[in-house]
C-alpha cells in the first residue's frame, strides 16, 4: 500500500486504553503525527503518553468525555489533527460523529455514516441481510415495539429465544426466556438497560439457538468497490454474552464451510455499502448451519488473533482505505497461517459474578517470548477507574496449530503478572486448560454452564504461597544479614488473612535469611529469601528455588507464585458486606460507579434479595440486593450520584 499519500497527516485516536496504544503504534509506524484525548481520570493514563500530543476532553465519566462528540471534534480541531480513528467502543459506531468528523473537514477513519445507521439498527441490519441473500436467524425485527406484539411475536417463534436491544450488542440489553410467563418483566427489563445503554429501548426476538458456537469474519472494504474477508475468528467462549476468549482460525470451520461463510460475509458487506474494517457476526448450529446475527462496523477487540493468522496489521489497512488507496490483495491472496487464540484480561472477579474491580496496578510484568504479543494500556502505579469497560490487556499467542497456540498462551497468561487489584487471570488460565477447550468444542454457554456448576472454582493459596507470604508480612527481605540472629532461634506468630480465611501461623528463624512456618500446611514450610530486586524476590521454599513477585499497599501483601495470585492481610475487624448487609441492616454499593436507580422509597417494606439500587460500573449494570427483610430507612443517594465501594446506601431495618 501506498501509505495514506497526502490524504491526512495527523491522527485523533478518540479512545483510550490498550486500543488507543495500539492504534497510536501503527499510526507513529506509518509516519503520521498523533494526538490523544483523555478525561481527568486518565490524566497519567499510558495511552496519554504514548501521543505526540493530548487533549483533556472532560471529567472522568464517558458521558462527559469520551462520548462527546463536539469536545473530540474541538480537541481535533486545537491539536490540528486532520484525521480521526475511533478504535472501538465509545464513539466507534455512532453515525453523527462521522458525520460531524467530515462536517469538520476531518476524515473518518471508519465507514460512511449511511453504513454505520444500516447496521447500527440491528433490526433494519436483518432485515437488508434477509434481502441480500444472507442466512438469518428466526425471529421478529418489526417496528410493533408494544409489549403485546413482542408477546405474540415471541409465542409465533416460539421458545426458548432471545430478546435483544435492537440499536446496540455486548450483551446488553439481552435477556433469555425459556417461558412465556417471565416474558414481560424480562421485555421490561431489557427495555431500561438498552434506553441506558443505547438511548433507545427498541427491542429485537430471536429464536435461541442452543450448543452454537460465535464464528465471525472480518470484512474489509475500499471505497473502490473492492472487497475480501481475512478469515472466520471463534469467539464462543463468552461470560455474561461477552467474549474472553478468540481464536482464528475456527476449529470447527473447513475450507469448504469458510469459503460459503466468508462469501456470505462479503455479500453483507456489499449489501451495507461498507468501506473500511468491519466484522460479520454469525451463529453457528451443531448441525454446521450458519446465521447472520449483525455486522460490527469498527475494528474489533480480538484484531490482533487475524493480524497474527494472516501477518497482516489490519490497523494500517484502515488508515490506508481511509485515505483512499485500493485494498492490497485480492481474495485468493489471503492465506492464514497457523493459529493464534487471545485471552482477554479484565478487572473483574470471576467467581463473584464477574464483578469489575477498580484499584492501583502495583505491579505489572507481562510475559515476553517467542508467538506472543500482549497488547496493554496499563503502567505500574496507574489506577483503573470504574468509569469504563475493565479490560486491562489482551493476550495473544500464535502457534504453527492450535495446540500450539494454546500451550503458549496458557504459559503467556500464567506469567503474566498483575498485582494490586483482582483479576480474571487465574480463571482464564483454568479455562484453557478446560478439557473442552483443549478439544475445541467450545460453545456459547459453556462457559456460564462451568460457573454454575461449579467446576471452576476460587482456588485457596498453596502451603508455599501461606508461607512466603508471612515471612515477608513480617521480615520484610534485603540484601543484608538476618537482623533477628545468626544463633539459635527466634519465633513469633503471624496471623494471616488471605481468600479462603485467616491462619494462624508460626515464623520461626533458622538465621541467614532462613525460615520455617508451621500452619501454612499439613507439615511445616522451609523458606529461604534473597534479595529483592525490582518486585520480585527469589525464594527457596523446601528446597526448590521460585521467583516471587510481590507488592504491597496500605493493607495488603499481593503474592504472584507458581502462577496463582493471593492477597494477604492481617485481620481486623469485619468491614459491613456489601452482599450480605452489616448487622444493623446497613446496604453498601458493591462497587464504585453511578447510582442508575433506587426504585424503593424510605418506608417501604422489602423482602431480602429484592433490588433496593442498581449501579452502573464498567459499562455493566450491578443489582444490590436488600440483606434482610425489613423497611427501609434513611436513602442516602439518588439516582445520577456517583458512590464509592462500600459506601452506604441505605438502611434496611429489621421489623420486629
Amino acid at each position: 500500500m501506498a501509505g495514506g499519500g497526502s490524504a491526512f497527516s495527523k491522527v485523533l485516536v478518540a479512545n483510550r486504553g490498550e486500543i488507543a496504544v495500539r492504534i497510536l503504534r501503527t499510526a507513529r509506524d506509518m509516519g503520521y503525527a498523533t494526538v490523544a484525548v483523555f478525561s481527568e481520570a486518565d490524566r497519567d493514563a499510558v495511552h496519554v503518553r504514548a501521543a505526540d500530543e493530548a487533549v483533556c476532553i472532560g471529567p472522568p465519566p464517558a458521558v462527559e468525555s469520551y462520548l462527546r462528540i463536539d469536545r473530540i471534534v474541538d480537541a481535533a480541531r486545537r491539536a490540528g489533527a486532520d484525521a480521526v480513528h475511533p478504535g472501538y467502543g465509545f464513539l466507534s459506531e455512532n453515525a453523527e460523529f462521522a458525520e460531524r468528523c467530515e462536517e469538520a473537514g476531518i476524515r473518518f477513519v471508519g465507514p460512511p455514516p449511511a453504513a454505520i445507521r444500516a447496521m447500527g439498527d440491528k433490526a433494519r441490519a436483518k432485515r437488508m441481510m434477509a434481502e441480500a441473500g444472507v442466512p438469518v436467524i428466526p425471529g421478529y425485527h418489526g417496528g410493533e415495539q408494544d409489549d403485546a406484539a413482542l408477546i405474540r411475536e415471541a409465542n409465533r417463534i416460539g421458545f426458548p429465544l432471545l430478546v435483544k436491544a435492537a440499536a446496540g450488542g455486548g450483551g446488553r440489553g439481552m435477556r433469555s426466556a425459556t417461558d412465556p410467563c417471565e416474558l414481560p418483566s424480562l421485555l421490561a427489563s431489557a427495555r431500561v438497560e438498552a434506553r441506558n445503554a443505547f438511548g433507545s429501548g427498541d427491542l429485537l426476538i430471536e429464536k435461541r439457538i442452543d450448543r452454537a458456537r460465535h464464528v465471525e469474519v472480518q470484512v474489509f472494504a475500499d471505497a473502490r468497490g473492492n472487497a475480501v474477508h481475512l478469515g472466520e475468528r471463534d469467539c464462543s467462549a463468552q461470560r455474561r454474552h461477552q467474549k474472553i476468549v478468540e481464536e482464528a482460525p475456527s476449529p470447527a470451520v473447513d475450507p469448504d464451510l469458510r469459503e460459503r461463510i466468508g462469501a456470505a460475509a462479503v455479500a453483507a458487506a456489499r449489501a451495507a455499502g461498507y468501506v473500511g474494517a468491519g466484522t460479520v457476526e454469525f451463529l453457528l448450529g451443531p448441525d454446521g448451519e450458519f446465521w447472520f446475527m449483525e455486522m460490527n462496523t469498527r475494528l474489533q477487540v480480538e484484531h490482533p488473533v487475524t493480524e497474527m493468522a494472516t501477518g497482516l496489521d489490519l490497523v494500517a489497512w484502515q488508515f490506508d482505505v481511509a485515505a483512499g488507496e485500493p485494498l492490497p490483495l485480492r481474495q485468493e491472496d489471503v492465506v492464514l497461517r497457523g493459529h493464534a487464540i487471545e485471552a482477554r484480561l479484565y478487572a473483574e472477579d470471576p467467581y463473584e459474578g464477574f464483578l469489575p474491580q477498580s484499584g492501583r496496578v502495583l505491579l505489572w510484568r507481562p510475559w515476553s517470548a517467542a508467538g506472543v504479543r500482549i497488547d496493554s494500556g496499563i503502567a505500574e502505579g496507574q489506577d483503573v477507574p470504574s468509569h469504563y469497560d475493565p479490560l486491562l490487556a489482551k493476550i495473544v499467542a500464535h502457534g504453527p496449530d492450535r495446540e500450539g497456540a494454546r500451550r503458549r498462551l496458557l504459559r503467556a497468561v500464567e506469567r503474566s503478572v498483575l498485582l494490586g487489584l483482582v483479576t480474571n487471570r487465574g480463571f482464564l488460565a483454568a479455562l484453557l486448560r478446560d478439557p473442552e477447550f483443549v478439544a475445541g468444542r467450545m460453545t456459547t454457554d459453556y462457559v456460564d454452564g462451568l460457573l454454575a456448576r461449579g467446576e471452576i472454582r476460587r482456588p485457596d493459596p498453596t502451603a508455599p504461597a501461606w508461607a512466603v507470604a508471612a515471612v515477608l508480612r513480617s521480615v520484610p527481605p534485603s540484601s543484608t544479614p538476618d537482623p533477628w540472629r545468626n544463633a539459635g532461634d527466634a519465633s513469633w506468630p503471624v496471623t494471616l488473612e488471605g481468600p479462603g480465611g485467616a491462619r494462624e501461623l508460626r515464623v520461626t528463624s533458622r538465621g541467614n535469611g532462613r525460615w520455617v512456618v508451621e500452619g501454612a500446611g499439613a507439615e511445616p514450610v522451609a523458606v529461604a529469601v534473597g534479595a529483592v530486586v525490582g518486585g520480585e524476590v527469589r525464594c527457596e521454599v523446601d528446597g526448590v528455588c521460585r521467583t516471587v513477585r510481590f507488592a504491597a499497599d496500605a493493607e495488603r501483601l499481593h503474592l504472584h507464585l507458581d502462577g496463582a495470585d493471593a492477597a494477604f492481610a492481617e485481620p481486623r475487624p469485619a468491614a459491613p458486606s456489601a452482599r450480605d448487609g452489616a448487622a444493623d441492616g446497613r446496604v453498601a454499593a458493591p462497587i464504585g460507579g453511578q447510582v442508575l436507580a433506587v426504585p424503593v422509597r424510605e418506608g417501604e417494606r422489602v423482602a431480602r434479595g429484592q433490588c433496593v439500587a442498581v449501579i452502573e460500573a464498567m459499562k455493566m449494570e450491578h443489582g444490590v440486593a436488600a440483606p434482610r427483610d425489613g423497611v427501609v430507612r434513611r436513602i442516602a443517594v439518588s439516582p445520577g450520584d456517583q458512590v464509592a465501594a462500600r459506601q452506604a446506601l441505605m438502611v434496611v431495618e429489621q421489623v420486629r
